[in-house]
C-alpha cells in the first residue's frame, strides 16, 4: 500500500524535474543568438574587440562575430546589405551621413520608440547634444553614438620650438602653409604637413570640405547648381593640392588616416590635420621622439570662423536584423558610461570612445589623460554647425559633406580626379573641371536641375 502511493509521487517528481529542465535548456536556447556587426576598422572598435568578453559575462546566450572593414568598404557592404534587404548583418556601424537618409527610407530601426524609452539605465540625456542631434532623424535616434568628433590640428612642439615657431590656438591656413614650408625637412625624411588625399568622398574629401567652406566655398548654391569652379571653392582646392605637392607627404595621394597617423607618430610629419578622435591613439602610439612634444590646435580658419567638421560613428540595427533585441544589449552596452569606464581601466584612458557622453569628461581619471586636448575636442564639437557650414546659403546640411543621397557618387568621383591633382596626372583646374561636369550630370539626373 505505502509503496503503492509512492510510486506516482516519486513519478511525478521526475516528471515535474524533467518538465524544469526540458524549460531550462529551451529557454537557454531561445537565447542562444549571434550577432553579426559590420564595424569600421578604427582604434577604438578594436578596443570594443578585445573587451567583448565583459559583454559575454552579462549576457552569456549572446555571441558575437565582428567584420571590420576599412571605411571605404565598410560603407558600400553594409549599403548593399540594408538596401537589397539580406540581413547579412544584425548590428552595423554608419556614420552621421548615413543616419537621417536611411531612417527616411526605413532602413533601419527607430530606436527611440522601440527600445531608449524602456532603458532608463542607457542614460539617453548624458549624450552630447550635437552629437545625439547627429544620429536622429525627425527628433527620434536611429543609432547610439559609439564616438563623436571633429578636427583639429595635430603638431610637433619640438619641431615648432627648434624652428622659431608659435602655434596659435587657432591657426589660418595661410600661417599653415607657412609653418609647413619652413618645417619641410626632406633630406630627413620629414614634410611639413600630413593631408588625407587618397580618394573617397569619406576620406580626402572630409578636410578638403573644411577647407573649401572657411575660404568661403561651397559645393552647391541655393539652386543646386555646382559651385566647385567659384572663385572662392578653386582657391580653396588649389591651396589643398598645392600644399600638399609642396610640403606634404610623399605619394599623399594613397594615404589615408591610417597611413597620416603612422606618419605623424614615426616623427616623418611636423603637422596633421584630421579628426580629434586620433588625439588618443597618437599619443598611445607615439615614438619616444615624439611622446611628449605632441601639441593641438583649432581647425585653421580663412573667412569661414570654425572650421573643424563634425562626425559620429553611430551603430544602428537594420530593419531585417533576425535578432534586434540582443541587437540593442550589444549597442546599448557599448554605447554605455559602463563600457567607457571599463575601456579605460583595462585598455586605456586614451582608448576611450570621445565626445559621445558628457560624464566622460567629468571622469577624474579622463580628465588627466586627456588634459592636452580634451576641452579643445569639446570646443571644435560645439563650434561646428552642420545646419550653417558656409558662409553662404546653401539648401544642404553636413560640415565636410552634403546630406543628399547623390554625394556618394559625387564625392568618390571627384576626390578620384583630385587624388590625379595631387599625384601630378593633371592640375587642379582640370581636376575641377572634370569632377563640375559630372555633377551636373548627375545632379539633372536626380532632378536637382533642369
Amino acid at each position: 500500500m505505502s509503496m503503492t502511493v509512492r510510486r506516482p509521487a516519486l513519478a511525478g517528481a521526475v516528471v515535474s524535474a524533467l518538465a524544469i529542465e526540458l524549460f531550462s535548456f529551451n529557454a537557454a536556447k531561445a537565447e542562444d543568438v549571434t550577432l553579426t556587426v559590420a564595424l569600421a576598422a578604427n582604434p577604438q572598435m578594436e578596443t570594443a574587440a578585445k573587451l567583448i568578453d565583459n559583454f559575454y559575462a552579462k549576457y552569456p546566450g549572446i555571441k558575437v562575430k565582428f567584420q571590420t572593414l576599412p571605411e571605404n568598404q565598410l560603407r558600400p557592404t553594409v549599403l548593399k546589405d540594408v538596401a537589397t534587404k539580406s540581413g547579412q548583418f544584425d548590428v552595423v556601424m554608419i556614420g552621421a551621413y548615413e543616419v537621417p537618409l536611411w531612417a527616411e527610407k526605413g532602413w533601419i530601426v527607430d530606436l527611440s520608440k522601440q527600445y531608449v524609452g524602456s532603458s532608463p539605465d542607457w542614460q539617453v540625456d548624458d549624450l552630447i547634444t550635437p552629437i545625439r542631434n547627429l544620429v536622429s532623424y525627425k527628433g527620434d535616434m536611429y543609432a547610439t553614438p559609439f564616438y563623436g568628433s571633429s578636427s583639429f590640428m595635430f603638431y610637433r612642439k619640438d619641431l615648432f620650438d627648434k624652428a622659431g615657431l608659435k602655434m596659435p590656438e587657432q591657426p589660418t591656413w595661410d600661417q599653415i602653409a607657412d609653418f609647413a614650408a619652413k618645417l619641410d625637412d626632406k633630406a630627413n625624411n620629414q614634410s611639413g604637413i600630413c593631408l588625407r588625399g587618397i580618394p573617397g568622398w569619406g576620406q580626402s574629401l572630409a578636410p578638403l570640405t573644411t577647407v573649401i567652406n572657411t575660404y568661403g566655398g561651397r559645393w552647391f548654391d541655393e539652386n543646386w547648381a555646382p559651385q566647385l569652379s567659384s572663385p572662392k571653392s578653386r582657391e580653396a582646392i588649389n591651396f589643398y593640392v598645392n600644399l600638399l605637392k609642396t610640403h606634404g607627404q610623399p605619394d599623399a595621394a594613397k594615404d589615408g588616416w591610417q597611413e597620416c597617423l603612422q606618419l605623424f607618430t614615426q616623427g616623418k610629419t611636423a603637422m596633421w590635420y584630421d579628426d580629434t578622435v586620433f588625439a588618443g591613439p597618437v599619443l598611445d602610439q607615439a615614438s619616444e621622439a615624439v611622446k611628449g612634444n605632441v601639441g593641438f590646435a583649432l581647425a585653421p580658419i580663412k573667412e569661414k570662423p570654425g572650421s573643424g567638421w563634425l562626425w559620429a560613428w553611430g551603430l544602428s540595427i537594420p530593419e531585417t536584423s533576425k535578432n534586434p533585441d540582443a541587437a540593442w544589449k550589444l549597442i546599448s552596452w557599448l554605447t554605455s558610461q559602463d563600457y567607457i569606464k571599463l575601456a579605460g581601466e583595462k585598455a586605456g584612458w586614451g582608448t576611450v570612445p570621445p565626445g559621445s557622453r558628457k560624464s566622460t569628461y567629468q571622469l577624474p581619471e579622463y580628465q588627466k589623460a586627456t588634459a592636452d586636448y580634451a576641452d579643445l575636442t569639446l570646443k571644435s564639437i560645439s563650434a561646428a554647425d552642420p545646419l550653417k557650414p558656409t558662409v553662404d546659403p546653401v539648401p544642404y546640411t553636413g560640415v565636410q559633406y552634403v546630406d543628399i543621397p547623390e554625394f556618394e557618387q559625387i564625392g568618390d568621383f571627384t576626390s578620384q580626379q583630385l587624388a590625379g591633382a595631387i599625384s601630378g596626372q593633371m592640375s587642379a583646374d582640370d581636376a575641377i573641371a572634370a569632377s563640375e561636369t559630372k555633377i551636373k550630370e548627375i545632379m539633372s539626373d536626380a532632378g536637382y536641375i533642369k
